[in-house]
């Protein structure tokens, strides 16, 4: 159902953004028009500023208010190690398990030749002139586990195979609480790859 004027203009703007099929774009357009409480104009001064404000940290490609990203101007990072990600989102992930301490580096998406995705479009080139540096002895892959991820992080494992360094995948497998009967062929077959011994 269309509905009239603002209200259905402001549902097709909302559905244009990833993530947000026709019913939440719906649910969230009369949330903000019937929510007396909800003041829209915070987000709107957001969004309008965002573009102006947010920009790409010149190190890594993470997002940032300044020239570098604070994970790049912490001193206390391990700068011996770079975890490889698609995306600024998967830099935040990986810093909410506190287990990781080293650098990043954003490659802006993954090789798809099928949407035009070569190496050209992405950030290898930056990836690569960081390796200049002595210091770095270790690159993570942290590509996602799909077809997309797999043939960027085989693209670059042969790209960094002339460095004298390690080079890691993340492991993947099954999740925790997850049943067996409900994982793919291809995250069962990663869990039994990925198999360590349990023997003291």
């Amino acid at each position: 159902m269309a509905y009239d004027g603002l209200i259905q203009q402001l549902i097709d703007e909302l559905g244009r953004l990833p993530g947000i099929g026709p019913k939440s774009a719906q649910r969230i357009a009369f949330h903000i028009v019937q929510d007396p409480h909800y003041d829209p104009k915070p987000l709107g001064d957001i969004l309008d500023r965002i573009r102006d404000v947010v920009r790409f940290c010149t190190i890594c490609g993470n997002v940032t208010e300044q020239e570098t990203c604070a994970i790049c101007r912490d001193p206390r990072r391990d700068h011996r190690t770079i975890c490889v990600v698609e995306e600024p989102k998967d830099v935040a992930a990986i810093e909410r398990t506190r287990e990781y301490r080293g650098l990043y580096h954003v490659l802006g998406g993954a090789l798809s030749p099928i949407n035009g995705i070569g190496p050209e479009q992405l950030h290898i080139p930056a990836l690569l002139k960081r390796l200049s540096d002595p210091n770095v002895t270790e690159i993570i892959i942290a590509t996602d586990p799909n077809v997309e991820g797999e043939a960027t992080a085989t693209y670059l494992s042969r790209q960094l195979s002339v460095y004298d360094l390690t080079v890691t995948r993340l492991a993947s497998g099954l999740p925790v609480g997850g049943d067996l009967e409900y994982a793919d062929e291809v995250t069962l077959g990663r869990a039994f790859q990925g198999r360590r011994n349990l023997g003291t």
